[in-house]
């Protein structure tokens, strides 16, 4: 760095209100470690089935940000979208970060030699992070800074639907073997359209689900429908919609108008259900599903929306500091 670098930096500095010093010195963490986590490739088929032995071994990574504080702390476990490893991402990490809650941003495209799977979703199944984050969990169990009861788990798209379904007792007796489960479940924008079997039968634990009217990559209307199965089955499940919140809402580097996003796949118009061979079926053909199906469709918009992405900032502040008991 050359002199007036450093002078321009001191202003900076000098000139920044003292609690800003504060806040942005919280969000910096005590210790960061990189964690390699053997996992599997699979299709979503071969998950579905819980048949192991057809998948291709792979190690995918992650960082973890142990936040200031003393003892075993806090976790949230962030999952990325089809996009891969974003902005939205190191937002979140350093609001978490700021509140004295470590965090763990999981990697499940760099290690399968993927950046973006927007134009071809078949290139990844979708489940495939849930079982990524179980994994993970092997990981966080046994470290000594993490609290094992307090483990969040928050997604956001493809990694939102990965969270929303990670809490299915199903999915669970099957592929986790962690001995531990996650203490609630944050779902940003998830895609619904899709039934599993048993999918209301999820893990007596809260999920918080956070989407924008305005999305027309993943319609909000269809976790609306889900979101009222889980309730007529008693979970502990809420929808917060915001009315001119488009996808991907909570990535300021966006602009806030929104853009197409160009050649991007979207199942707005599909239904999507799991039969009881544990095969992803087409409901308006009943053929298996593929992404040459005719409700496959391209060029959804996404944009940043301040106000919604300050709302949501503030829930989900309130729900950690309650769930995690935090001061």
């Amino acid at each position: 760095m050359n002199k007036a670098s450093a002078i321009a930096l001191t202003a900076i500095a000098l000139a920044m209100p003292a609690n800003g010093q504060d806040s942005i010195a919280k969000q910096l963490a005590v210790r960061i470690e990189l964690h390699s986590i053997p996992s599997l490739t699979l299709s979503d088929e071969q998950f579905l089935k819980g048949d192991s032995a057809a998948g291709k071994p792979v190690v995918v990574s992650g960082e973890l940000r142990i936040a200031q504080g003393s003892g075993r702390l806090p976790v949230v476990v962030l999952i990325h979208g089809s996009s891969g490893m974003g902005a939205n991402i190191d937002f979140w990490t350093r609001e978490l970060n700021e509140m004295g809650v470590s965090t763990f941003a999981l990697d499940g495209f760099t290690g399968r030699g993927l950046t973006n799977v927007n134009p071809d979703q078949a290139s990844l199944g979708r489940l495939n992070m849930i079982l990524d984050v179980y994994r993970m969990l092997d990981v966080l169990s046994k470290h000594p800074r993490v609290d094992a009861s307090r483990i969040v788990l928050m997604g956001f798209s493809r990694g939102g639907q990965g969270t929303l379904f990670a809490s299915v007792k199903r999915f669970q007796q099957m592929w986790n073997r962690s001995g531990i489960d996650f203490a609630g479940y944050i779902p940003f924008y998830p895609d619904c359209m899709t039934t599993y079997r048993g999918d209301t039968d999820v893990a007596d634990r809260p999920i918080r689900i956070f989407g924008g009217v305005a999305d027309d990559y993943n319609p909000v209307a269809a976790c609306k429908a889900y979101v009222e199965r889980l309730r007529v089955a008693g979970r502990d499940v809420t929808l917060t919609e915001y009315p001119n919140a488009p996808h991907a809402f909570d990535n300021a580097l966006l602009g806030p108008t929104p853009v197409v996003l160009k050649n991007a796949q979207t199942v707005r118009r599909c239904r999507i259900r799991e039969d009881e061979a544990g095969r992803l079926r087409n409901a308006a053909t009943d053929r298996p599903f593929t992404y040459q199906d005719e409700c496959v469709e391209r060029d959804p918009h996404i944009g940043y929306d301040a106000a919604a992405t300050e709302a949501a900032r503030q829930s989900v502040r309130a729900f950690l500091r309650a769930l995690f008991k935090l001061h």
